[in-house]
């Protein structure tokens, strides 16, 4: 009995942990309209996706740490771990940030055409962790 309550707890927590991982909120500019399509893509693969719209989006970058030359039209933070994704970043590359908790952040600058929110991935997004190094291609 207490190995089954403690295989249901371990279970519980899992479930809460992974929930955590898969949650996500967005900050974007409200007059921004590819920022929804990132959204849409986000919550499609299965993330859980809090989107607040404000003119703050300067403040909000500095505040969390992404670099000027990584930026973007929109910056989100996975709630549980803190890590930033700032810009058009795909799912996988998102799902890749998760299972790497030493890298503080993810970037895909500017707004790449080839980037979700904005067009079809073509297998040459090249997606830079803060510190500018490749950190993935989809």
């Amino acid at each position: 009995m207490k190995a089954g309550l403690l295989a249901l707890a371990l279970a519980a927590a899992a479930s809460v942990a992974h929930a955590q991982g898969d949650s996500l909120t967005v900050f974007q500019d409200p007059n921004c309209g590819c920022c929804a399509g990132w959204v849409d893509h986000m919550r499609d693969s299965g993330f859980d996706v809090k989107a607040i719209k404000t003119t703050q989006m300067a403040a909000i970058k500095q505040k969390l740490g992404v670099p000027a030359e990584l930026a973007s039209c929109h910056t989100a933070v996975i709630e549980g771990s803190g890590q930033v994704v700032e810009g058009h970043v795909p799912a996988t590359a998102v799902r890749k940030l998760l299972a790497a908790p030493t890298v503080n952040g993810v970037a895909a600058p500017g707004m790449p055409l080839n980037a979700p929110g904005m067009g079809q991935l073509d297998g040459n997004l090249i997606t830079l962790d803060f510190h500018g190094r490749p950190f993935s291609r989809d």
